[in-house]
């Protein structure tokens, strides 16, 4: 069985992102960028799968700038084995991205498809979903628990209410949650592989795929600074000041 695993750059979450002058969008220049975190667990997941017997190749697929190249050779250096970049200097909507996905899927023919529940550059938790609709496959987001059994794949998902079980026939799309697992560090040996490892580049042209956007960005802006609290000199004070509030 392959797993495909699409992976995306985006800014460190270790970096406080910073919005550009005029509030066209976030600056990105001089910017550490990195594996979205929860596409990094779905590759140590995929890894996990390859390890127990349950998975033969592991492809990670980026769409994005030629830079997206240093994000792949990180998925190849944890123990994927080939990479395909789909090479774009234009942001990419999560629908344009689901549909380079369903190409690339109908190519390489995965048993699974195993990415992030959503990317922290802008939370859409859209492309999973979007993919499965439009391969026709079943579907199972947010995943806790992972296990694959034959032609079937098991899946633990997080809800409101606590945990959900759904067992998938493959060929199927699983998205990734933070509790899945404990992503791996690179080895200095793996690094060093990982450059010998195949990368294909290819352009959303070669998969017929518009990539014009649907949406327009009007205005980024900073949040609202947070308000310094108020102390109050007892409990009746608390209360009189949450009823003048309407909170209690």
């Amino acid at each position: 069985m392959k797993i495909l695993v699409p992976v995306k750059r985006v800014i460190d979450y270790n970096v406080k992102p910073r919005v550009k002058a005029d509030g066209s969008g976030v600056d990105l220049a001089n910017v550490k960028m990195s594996m979205n975190p929860f596409d990094e667990i779905a590759v140590e997941e995929a890894i996990r799968l390859k390890e127990a017997g349950k998975a033969e190749e592991i492809i990670a697929v980026s769409v994005g700038p030629a830079k997206a190249q240093e994000t792949l050779r990180t998925a190849l250096a944890m123990g994927a084995d080939r990479a395909i970049l789909v090479e774009t200097d234009e942001e990419v909507e999560p629908l344009a991205v689901a549909k380079i996905l369903k190409a690339i899927a109908a190519e390489e023919n995965p048993g699974l498809v195993m990415l992030g529940k959503q990317s922290i550059s802008d939370d859409s938790n859209q492309t999973g979903q979007m993919l499965a609709a439009l391969m026709e496959r079943p579907q199972g987001t947010f995943a806790n628990t992972v296990e694959v059994d034959g032609d079937s794949v098991t899946v633990k998902r997080e809800i409101d209410g606590g945990l959900e079980t759904v067992k998938l026939t493959m060929p199927a799309i699983v998205t990734t949650d933070l509790r899945l697992n404990e992503p791996r560090y690179a080895s200095l040996p793996n690094i060093m592989k990982a450059k010998k490892k195949p990368l294909d580049t290819k352009t959303p042209a070669d998969f017929g795929v518009d990539i014009a956007p649907r949406l327009t960005t009007t205005n980024v802006s900073e949040p609202p600074v947070r308000q310094a609290g108020e102390k109050v000199e007892d409990v009746d004070a608390l209360v009189a000041k949450l009823k003048a509030l309407g909170v209690a």
